[in-house]
């Protein structure tokens, strides 16, 4: 997930859910699933693959290399509350 704004050990909700699976069948949010959420545990952050950004005009040498990795946080999933 993009990252989060938690301490890692941390419990966070979701309450933003689009759609839930259960014994009851599927729910699809409209846009978002009514009192649905996910609990979840923050187990930290880590950095994405780089990603090369490289931008060239033709004829005037104008060449731009330039490397980004985005940060994610890492979290375990604890439990959905219907």
């Amino acid at each position: 997930m993009e990252r989060l704004s938690a301490e890692e050990g941390s419990t966070i909700e979701l309450d933003q859910v689009l759609l839930v699976s259960g014994d009851d069948g599927i729910r699809v949010g409209e846009p978002t699933v009514e009192g649905a959420k996910v609990v979840a545990e923050v187990l930290g952050e880590n950095k994405q693959k780089k990603i090369i950004v490289f931008k060239y005009k033709p004829k005037v040498r104008y060449r731009r290399k330039k490397g980004h990795r985005q940060i994610h946080t890492k979290l375990a999933i604890k439990e959905i509350v219907c």
